[in-house]
């Protein structure tokens, strides 16, 4: 939540007109290395909502594995929106092994922002899985799981961020 990244996409999107509120899982907070196992995580996004006021009036998100835990609790929440920056489809290098079970009858509107270099999906494998129709995917040229472009593409690591910025503000606006 104290990154440099969270702290600038939460910036840029309060700056569009929306209230945002970061958190930590229970290991983050606790500065343990390994992740919490998945009932932890979805039991600590559930109670983030609760506390939020929960359902049609909240979008939920986060980058990676925040994402990808906000996109497994974003119906059972009934929340209005969800947005995952740079989603994590499979681990690196083994594209055999997907994510994104849960995502095929998601119904919740969604946006992901994804880095077309991410090493956890690039734009080439995710074209390939089966998706909800309520999953937009916002692909940030040349972007690793950051954003980050090379050097060579002409592309500053600031520009590829105000462009996801932009493109969650945008979805957040048709939420309205």
């Amino acid at each position: 939540m104290r990154s440099s990244f969270m702290g600038k996409v939460a910036r840029g999107v309060s700056e569009g007109g929306f209230r945002v509120a970061r958190f930590e899982f229970p290991y983050m907070r606790e500065r343990r290395r390994v992740p919490d196992k998945e009932p932890v995580l979805r039991a600590a996004w559930l109670d983030v909502i609760d506390a939020l006021g929960g359902g049609k009036r909240l979008a939920i998100g986060g980058k990676s594995m925040g994402g990808r835990i906000a996109s497994m609790v974003a119906d059972e929440a009934g929340v209005r929106g969800l947005v995952c920056l740079g989603y994590p489809f499979h681990p690196p290098g083994r594209p055999e092994k997907l994510r994104t079970v849960h995502l095929e009858p998601l119904a919740t509107p969604t946006l992901i922002v994804q880095g077309t270099r991410d090493q956890f999906g690039t734009r080439e494998g995710v074209a390939g899985y089966r998706l909800s129709r309520s999953i937009r995917i916002a692909w940030i040229e040349d972007g690793d799981h950051s954003f980050k472009p090379r050097s060579s593409s002409g592309a500053t690591e600031a520009e590829n961020l105000k462009e996801a910025i932009t493109a969650v503000n945008g979805f957040l606006e048709g939420l309205r």
